[in-house]
């Protein structure tokens, strides 16, 4: 079912006013989003990692639907990542849902951050240079930030024209507000970050349960399509893929935790078998301090820098 998308960069045409927005190779930043449209009335399901990346896919779907930027009524930020949201200021007028925790986390993190950050590069060491790397493309001066305009909890009942969307908080699981964004007359749910297709699932939050329920709230759906965060267009089997691996490292750090290794020794020492061809293997890092912290129960937070660092060093060892 999946495979009728061509996992191309550019606007794909899913039917009956539904569009993704695809952004090969689905690694850092290289997020997607989509549209919903019926008559005059649109929806945007986020937008991208610079205000660049954002015209250029506003403009494609311009082409195709003859709804300019200026006249999308909705945008929905699925979560606070800035691939998902920094391109908020490219729709001016339009009113931005997000979740309540979502929009407490887009404020703790604005574009200017990260400008800072990946300007100092390798002046901060391994994890500098490891995020300008993997950010390099992205322009993070130019941004016009625009944080949501309305925010909920649990769940959300829209409509787009006749079209009827619900909104689904599943967070915290990938980061702390995560949103499913459901069309159900047209079977089709955009997932934001609750789905890495072909890349490496990336836990800044947890716990690992409420993730794994994201996906099987998925699967439960009558959905034939799957448009996620990263990757191409899937299916339900796609989506039992995620469970599993976070099930897998669930399971594995687990027994490391048990037996009294740190972080850094699980993350090396996790062997990640067929898991280890998707992108950004090096993740498993973070999804590793994010367990122990789960496991420990005392919601100690790792500076991201320090995360960075330990990312940066298990890409340059399975690279060797």
């Amino acid at each position: 079912m999946a495979a009728r998308w061509e996992y191309t960069k550019g606007l794909k045409d899913i039917g009956n006013g539904l569009y993704a927005w695809l952004q090969p190779d689905g690694g850092w930043g290289w997020s997607n989003a989509g549209l919903i449209r019926d008559g005059e009335a649109s929806l945007l399901v986020d937008t991208l990692f610079d205000m660049h990346l954002t015209r250029e896919m506003l403009s494609a779907m311009e082409d195709a639907t003859r709804i300019a930027a200026g006249r999308i009524g909705t945008i929905v930020n699925t979560h606070a990542n800035g691939d998902h949201c920094h391109g908020n200021g490219c729709c001016p007028q339009a009113e931005i849902i997000a979740s309540e925790a979502s929009a407490e986390e887009m404020a703790e993190v604005p574009a200017a951050m990260l400008a800072q950050f990946k300007k100092a590069g390798a002046q901060l060491g391994p994890a500098g240079a490891y995020f300008a790397d993997v950010f390099g493309p992205f322009d993070f001066d130019n941004i016009d930030e625009r944080l949501p305009t309305k925010t909920f909890s649990g769940e959300m009942a829209l409509k787009v024209g006749d079209k009827d969307v619900r909104l689904i908080e599943v967070g915290p699981a990938h980061t702390g507000g995560d949103v499913l964004v459901h069309v159900p007359g047209d079977r089709t749910v955009y997932t934001g970050d609750i789905l890495f297709i072909d890349g490496t699932p990336l836990m800044w939050a947890g716990p690992v349960k409420n993730w794994i329920g994201a996906c099987e709230k998925i699967i439960a759906m009558d959905a034939d399509v799957i448009v996620p965060g990263h990757g191409p267009i899937t299916d339900k089997a796609g989506v039992k893929r995620v469970a599993d691996y976070l099930a897998y490292v669930d399971r594995e750090a687990k027994k490391r935790f048990d037996a009294g290794l740190s972080v850094r020794d699980a993350a090396f020492d996790i062997a990640l078998g067929d898991y280890a061809s998707w992108g950004d293997a090096e993740r498993i890092a973070v999804n590793v301090d994010s367990l122990y912290r789960e496991y420990r129960g005392d919601g100690k937070v790792t500076p991201v820098i320090e995360l960075f660092a330990l990312m940066a060093e298990v890409r340059a060892v399975r690279r060797r």
